[in-house]
């Protein structure tokens, strides 16, 4: 029996706020990685889609939804990884495309690209908004980001790739 009285939409208004362990100014739901929230018998099952397959943040959010429905007094959560479909950047919202760009990080530049992890044509520089840009690695902080230099500004920056 559940000890509380939230619906699953009320759950995960509850915790669509968490942030991005890796970029803390986006939230979970930003991401479109929050799937969903259903109540199964007395425990609220809460879906979550990973970025990719080895994200290192998953536990870390895992946490972060057990602590906030604890402190809420929902005792009963599991929260469940699912990978079909896929996680794509076409799951990021346009709030969460502005953050990143706020932020210093580039966006993805298009929606879904054909191989996963590639890296764009044509990156816009977050600071400067030149497309005067060149690609360092193909890796930055993170697995999903690629580490750019804006030739204008001189600055370095990540670009969140597509896929």
């Amino acid at each position: 029996m559940v000890t509380s009285n939230y619906s699953s939409e009320e759950v995960y208004d509850l915790i669509a706020g968490i942030p991005d362990p890796e970029i803390p100014v986006i939230t979970i739901k930003d991401l479109g990685i929050l799937r969903g929230v259903t109540l199964v018998d007395d425990t609220y099952v809460v879906t979550i889609t990973p970025t990719y397959t080895a994200c290192p943040a998953m536990g870390m959010i895992e946490d972060q939804i057990k602590e906030i429905l604890s402190a809420h007094h929902i005792p009963k959560v599991k929260v469940e990884l699912t990978y079909e479909p896929a996680w794509t950047t076409d799951w990021l919202t346009q709030e969460a495309k502005l953050k990143l760009k706020n932020y210093g990080i580039a966006p993805p530049s298009h929606s879904s690209c054909s191989k996963l992890f590639t890296v764009a044509d044509k990156v816009i520089c977050p600071r400067c908004n030149s497309t005067h840009t060149e690609l360092i690695s193909r890796f930055g902080s993170t697995a999903c980001k690629a580490l750019y230099k804006c030739d204008d500004c001189k600055e370095t920056f990540d670009y969140f790739k597509c896929h």
